[in-house]
């Protein structure tokens, strides 16, 4: 023998579905940050390992800052892919001691209609020099 319908159980009929149509796009939006946070930071790190990779090339003994860039460069080439993208890479001397490589590019989007974050990483080393003994 079954009972009136409870209505509090009709009031509530839909409400799942509506639930899910408004967080639905809630949830994805902040699952698009996180993933577009972590190729931002994967951007970060790959920048700095180019910098890093440059300024070793330009400070080793009888390198020009030329030869750092060009390292930098060809790191980028064959690790960046599409996580780095229109990438430029500098280089600098504070003094004759010192030698510094910039790395600047932008991160890959995977948010429609937004550029990539932009990404800005440097390096900088000491110029190794024969002193004698």
């Amino acid at each position: 023998m079954s009972g009136p319908a409870q209505p509090d159980a009709v009031a509530d009929r839909g409400s799942a579905t509506l639930e899910v149509a408004i967080l639905g796009p809630a949830l994805l939006l902040l699952v698009f940050t996180v993933i577009q946070l972590g190729l931002w930071s994967y951007a970060r790190s790959l920048a700095l390992a180019a910098a890093q990779e440059g300024v070793a090339a330009a400070a080793a003994h009888g390198a020009r800052p030329s030869d750092g860039v060009a390292r930098a460069r060809q790191f980028l080439r064959h690790s960046a892919g599409d996580s780095l993208v229109a990438t430029s890479v500098a280089a600098s001397a504070s003094n004759a001691m010192r030698v510094r490589i910039e790395v600047s590019g932008r991160s890959l989007s995977v948010i429609p209609g937004v550029d990539g974050m932009a990404v800005t990483q440097s390096a900088e080393a000491p110029v190794e020099r024969f002193t004698g003994g």
